[in-house]
Protein backbone atom coordinates (compact mmCIF):
# COMPACT_ATOMS: atom_id res chain seq x y z
CA UNK A 1 0.00 0.00 0.00
CA UNK A 2 1.20 3.43 -0.95
CA UNK A 3 2.05 5.82 2.02
CA UNK A 4 0.70 9.40 1.58
CA UNK A 5 2.68 11.98 -0.70
CA UNK A 6 0.92 14.32 0.79
CA UNK A 7 -0.79 14.44 4.17
CA UNK A 8 -2.46 17.65 6.26
CA UNK A 9 -3.36 17.25 10.05
CA UNK A 10 -5.83 19.82 11.55
CA UNK A 11 -4.38 23.06 9.82
CA UNK A 12 -5.96 26.50 10.58
CA UNK A 13 -5.08 29.56 8.91
CA UNK A 14 -6.09 33.51 9.36
CA UNK A 15 -5.12 36.73 7.45
CA UNK A 16 -4.91 39.09 10.60
CA UNK A 17 -7.98 38.03 12.77
CA UNK A 18 -10.00 36.61 9.43
CA UNK A 19 -9.72 32.48 9.83
CA UNK A 20 -10.10 31.39 6.48
CA UNK A 21 -9.46 27.49 6.81
CA UNK A 22 -10.59 25.57 10.17
CA UNK A 23 -9.20 22.16 11.11
CA UNK A 24 -8.32 20.95 7.61
CA UNK A 25 -7.23 17.23 7.38
CA UNK A 26 -6.83 15.26 4.20
CA UNK A 27 -4.65 12.64 2.52
CA UNK A 28 -3.36 12.59 -0.86
CA UNK A 29 -1.83 9.89 -2.15
CA UNK A 30 0.98 9.26 -5.31
CA UNK A 31 -0.68 9.82 -8.62
CA UNK A 32 -4.14 10.97 -7.23
CA UNK A 33 -5.38 13.87 -9.50
CA UNK A 34 -7.75 16.06 -7.22
CA UNK A 35 -10.25 18.84 -7.78
CA UNK A 36 -10.45 21.78 -5.04
CA UNK A 37 -13.66 23.22 -5.65
CA UNK A 38 -16.26 25.57 -3.75
CA UNK A 39 -17.87 29.01 -4.16
CA UNK A 40 -15.78 32.11 -3.78
CA UNK A 41 -14.10 33.06 -0.46
CA UNK A 42 -14.49 29.30 0.80
CA UNK A 43 -10.76 29.22 1.06
CA UNK A 44 -9.92 27.12 -2.18
CA UNK A 45 -6.83 29.91 -2.94
CA UNK A 46 -5.10 29.56 0.56
CA UNK A 47 -5.15 26.12 0.85
CA UNK A 48 -3.53 25.23 -2.57
CA UNK A 49 -0.97 28.07 -1.01
CA UNK A 50 -0.10 26.14 2.20
CA UNK A 51 -0.48 22.51 0.12
CA UNK A 52 2.73 24.69 -2.07
CA UNK A 53 4.82 26.15 0.62
CA UNK A 54 3.82 29.44 -0.11
CA UNK A 55 2.34 30.41 3.02
CA UNK A 56 2.84 28.40 6.43
CA UNK A 57 -0.56 27.16 8.45
CA UNK A 58 -0.97 28.79 12.15
CA UNK A 59 -1.47 25.76 13.58
CA UNK A 60 -1.25 22.37 12.41
CA UNK A 61 0.90 20.30 10.14
CA UNK A 62 2.23 19.14 6.21
CA UNK A 63 3.68 16.32 5.57
CA UNK A 64 5.25 15.54 2.18
CA UNK A 65 6.18 12.49 1.54
CA UNK A 66 6.13 11.41 5.42
CA UNK A 67 8.44 14.22 6.66
CA UNK A 68 7.10 17.93 7.84
CA UNK A 69 7.32 20.70 5.26
CA UNK A 70 9.33 22.83 8.29
CA UNK A 71 12.44 20.01 7.76
CA UNK A 72 13.13 20.66 3.91
CA UNK A 73 15.00 22.97 2.81
CA UNK A 74 12.63 25.21 -0.20
CA UNK A 75 15.00 24.25 -2.90
CA UNK A 76 14.05 20.57 -2.19
CA UNK A 77 10.71 21.50 -1.88
CA UNK A 78 10.99 23.05 -5.33
CA UNK A 79 12.69 20.43 -7.24
CA UNK A 80 9.12 17.79 -5.96
CA UNK A 81 6.53 20.49 -5.49
CA UNK A 82 5.40 23.58 -8.01
CA UNK A 83 2.30 25.92 -7.65
CA UNK A 84 0.76 27.73 -10.02
CA UNK A 85 -1.21 30.59 -9.10
CA UNK A 86 -3.98 32.42 -10.73
CA UNK A 87 -2.53 35.61 -11.65
CA UNK A 88 1.31 36.24 -12.95
CA UNK A 89 2.96 39.68 -12.19
CA UNK A 90 6.32 40.04 -13.77
CA UNK A 91 8.37 42.83 -12.80
CA UNK A 92 11.00 42.24 -15.41
CA UNK A 93 10.29 41.74 -18.62
CA UNK A 94 11.59 38.28 -19.71
CA UNK A 95 11.27 36.38 -22.67
CA UNK A 96 8.73 33.45 -22.55
CA UNK A 97 11.28 30.98 -22.99
CA UNK A 98 13.32 32.40 -20.06
CA UNK A 99 9.82 31.89 -18.09
CA UNK A 100 9.93 28.15 -18.93
CA UNK A 101 13.79 27.99 -18.42
CA UNK A 102 13.26 29.37 -14.64
CA UNK A 103 11.01 26.21 -14.37
CA UNK A 104 14.98 24.65 -14.19
CA UNK A 105 16.09 26.76 -11.47
CA UNK A 106 15.85 24.44 -8.41
CA UNK A 107 18.19 21.62 -10.11
CA UNK A 108 20.95 24.36 -10.69
CA UNK A 109 23.90 25.23 -7.90
CA UNK A 110 24.70 28.58 -7.26
CA UNK A 111 26.63 30.37 -9.80
CA UNK A 112 25.59 28.11 -12.39
CA UNK A 113 23.97 27.93 -16.06
CA UNK A 114 21.05 25.65 -17.55
CA UNK A 115 22.72 23.40 -19.82
CA UNK A 116 22.00 21.77 -22.42
CA UNK A 117 19.35 19.16 -20.88
CA UNK A 118 17.49 22.14 -19.47
CA UNK A 119 16.89 24.00 -22.11
CA UNK A 120 15.66 20.32 -23.98
CA UNK A 121 13.44 20.16 -21.37
CA UNK A 122 11.80 23.38 -21.57
CA UNK A 123 11.64 23.02 -25.17
CA UNK A 124 9.57 19.98 -24.71
CA UNK A 125 6.89 21.43 -22.30
CA UNK A 126 6.79 24.60 -24.88
CA UNK A 127 5.94 22.26 -27.21
CA UNK A 128 3.61 20.40 -25.55
CA UNK A 129 1.81 23.53 -24.24
CA UNK A 130 1.80 25.51 -27.89
CA UNK A 131 3.93 28.16 -27.15
CA UNK A 132 7.24 27.60 -28.75
CA UNK A 133 5.93 29.95 -31.36
CA UNK A 134 6.30 33.08 -29.08
CA UNK A 135 9.34 32.12 -27.37
CA UNK A 136 11.34 34.98 -28.36
CA UNK A 137 8.53 37.47 -27.44
CA UNK A 138 8.46 39.30 -23.67
CA UNK A 139 6.50 38.08 -21.64
CA UNK A 140 4.35 41.04 -20.63
CA UNK A 141 3.64 41.50 -24.28
CA UNK A 142 1.37 38.46 -24.62
CA UNK A 143 -2.23 38.15 -23.35
CA UNK A 144 -3.31 36.68 -20.14
CA UNK A 145 -4.03 33.03 -21.14
CA UNK A 146 -0.92 32.58 -23.29
CA UNK A 147 0.73 33.55 -20.08
CA UNK A 148 -1.23 30.81 -18.34
CA UNK A 149 0.06 28.58 -20.96
CA UNK A 150 3.60 29.69 -20.21
CA UNK A 151 3.54 29.29 -16.47
CA UNK A 152 2.17 26.00 -17.15
CA UNK A 153 5.37 25.27 -19.47
CA UNK A 154 7.64 26.11 -16.50
CA UNK A 155 6.02 24.20 -13.96
CA UNK A 156 6.23 20.87 -16.53
CA UNK A 157 9.96 21.76 -16.87
CA UNK A 158 10.31 21.58 -13.32
CA UNK A 159 9.44 18.15 -13.63
CA UNK A 160 7.63 17.51 -10.42
CA UNK A 161 6.39 15.02 -8.38
CA UNK A 162 3.32 17.42 -6.76
CA UNK A 163 1.46 20.04 -9.36
CA UNK A 164 -0.61 22.55 -7.30
CA UNK A 165 -2.34 24.89 -9.56
CA UNK A 166 -4.78 27.42 -8.59
CA UNK A 167 -7.83 27.77 -11.62
CA UNK A 168 -5.20 26.93 -14.42
CA UNK A 169 -8.11 27.39 -17.08
CA UNK A 170 -9.74 30.71 -15.83
CA UNK A 171 -8.31 32.89 -18.25
CA UNK A 172 -8.51 30.38 -20.95
CA UNK A 173 -11.10 29.70 -23.82
CA UNK A 174 -12.78 25.78 -23.64
CA UNK A 175 -9.93 24.85 -26.64
CA UNK A 176 -7.07 25.44 -24.37
CA UNK A 177 -8.99 24.93 -21.40
CA UNK A 178 -9.15 21.05 -22.68
CA UNK A 179 -5.90 21.69 -23.95
CA UNK A 180 -4.08 22.32 -20.69
CA UNK A 181 -6.32 19.81 -18.57
CA UNK A 182 -5.34 17.09 -21.05
CA UNK A 183 -1.83 17.97 -20.66
CA UNK A 184 -1.79 17.37 -16.77
CA UNK A 185 -4.03 14.09 -17.03
CA UNK A 186 -1.16 12.68 -19.31
CA UNK A 187 1.36 13.71 -16.90
CA UNK A 188 -0.43 12.01 -14.24
CA UNK A 189 -1.37 9.12 -15.96
CA UNK A 190 2.08 8.75 -17.71
CA UNK A 191 4.32 10.63 -15.43
CA UNK A 192 2.68 9.62 -12.47
CA UNK A 193 2.31 13.10 -11.43
CA UNK A 194 -0.11 13.96 -8.48
CA UNK A 195 -2.34 16.81 -9.76
CA UNK A 196 -4.32 18.95 -7.21
CA UNK A 197 -6.07 22.22 -8.82
CA UNK A 198 -9.03 24.50 -7.77
CA UNK A 199 -11.70 24.93 -10.45
CA UNK A 200 -14.82 26.49 -10.69
CA UNK A 201 -16.19 24.35 -14.02
CA UNK A 202 -18.06 21.34 -11.78
CA UNK A 203 -18.46 20.19 -15.70
CA UNK A 204 -14.97 20.01 -16.13
CA UNK A 205 -13.86 18.65 -12.78
CA UNK A 206 -16.24 15.54 -12.90
CA UNK A 207 -14.34 14.49 -16.26
CA UNK A 208 -10.97 15.13 -15.27
CA UNK A 209 -10.49 14.70 -11.40
CA UNK A 210 -10.44 11.21 -9.78
CA UNK A 211 -11.52 12.74 -6.56
CA UNK A 212 -13.02 16.15 -5.42
CA UNK A 213 -12.51 18.31 -1.96
CA UNK A 214 -15.59 20.43 -1.84
CA UNK A 215 -14.71 23.36 0.94
CA UNK A 216 -17.44 25.66 2.43
CA UNK A 217 -16.73 28.59 4.44
CA UNK A 218 -13.41 27.41 5.18
CA UNK A 219 -14.15 23.60 6.06
CA UNK A 220 -14.00 20.37 3.94
CA UNK A 221 -17.70 19.75 3.51
CA UNK A 222 -17.38 17.19 1.21
CA UNK A 223 -14.32 14.65 0.18
CA UNK A 224 -14.93 11.59 -2.09
CA UNK A 225 -15.06 10.61 -6.07
CA UNK A 226 -16.55 12.67 -8.54
CA UNK A 227 -20.00 11.04 -8.05
CA UNK A 228 -19.99 11.14 -4.10
CA UNK A 229 -19.41 14.64 -3.93
CA UNK A 230 -21.41 16.32 -6.98
CA UNK A 231 -24.75 15.36 -6.01
CA UNK A 232 -27.67 17.44 -5.33
CA UNK A 233 -27.96 18.27 -1.42
CA UNK A 234 -24.36 19.09 -0.84
CA UNK A 235 -24.34 21.13 -4.20
CA UNK A 236 -27.30 23.39 -3.38
CA UNK A 237 -26.22 23.49 0.25
CA UNK A 238 -22.64 24.68 -0.54
CA UNK A 239 -23.66 26.58 -3.72
CA UNK A 240 -27.00 28.36 -2.34
CA UNK A 241 -28.28 27.10 -5.59
CA UNK A 242 -31.09 25.04 -6.58
CA UNK A 243 -29.75 22.57 -9.32
CA UNK A 244 -30.16 19.16 -11.52
CA UNK A 245 -27.70 17.04 -11.42
CA UNK A 246 -27.87 14.75 -14.82
CA UNK A 247 -25.74 12.21 -16.66
CA UNK A 248 -25.38 12.17 -20.15
CA UNK A 249 -24.91 9.19 -22.48
CA UNK A 250 -21.61 8.69 -21.57
CA UNK A 251 -21.81 9.05 -17.81
CA UNK A 252 -20.49 12.35 -17.68
CA UNK A 253 -22.09 14.76 -14.77
CA UNK A 254 -23.81 17.94 -15.94
CA UNK A 255 -24.86 20.77 -13.08
CA UNK A 256 -27.83 22.18 -14.52
CA UNK A 257 -29.09 25.34 -12.81
CA UNK A 258 -32.89 25.28 -11.96
CA UNK A 259 -33.92 28.28 -13.47
CA UNK A 260 -31.16 30.43 -12.02
CA UNK A 261 -33.07 30.38 -8.93
CA UNK A 262 -31.05 30.55 -5.79
CA UNK A 263 -32.43 29.23 -2.54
Amino acid sequence: MNSSILRVQDINFSYDKDTVLHSISMNVSPGEFIGVIGPNGSGKSTLLKLLGGVLKPNSGQLHFKERNYLDYKQKQLAQSITWVPQEHPMAFNFKVSEIVLMGRHPYLSAFTFEGDGDVKIAHSAMERTQTLQFAQRNFNEISGGEKQRVVIAGAIAQEPELMILDEPTSALDIKYQIQILNILKQLNENQKTTIILAMHDLHLASKFCTRLILLDQGKIFKDGTTEDVLQKEPIEKVYGVKVHVIHDQNGNIIISPDRLCTQ
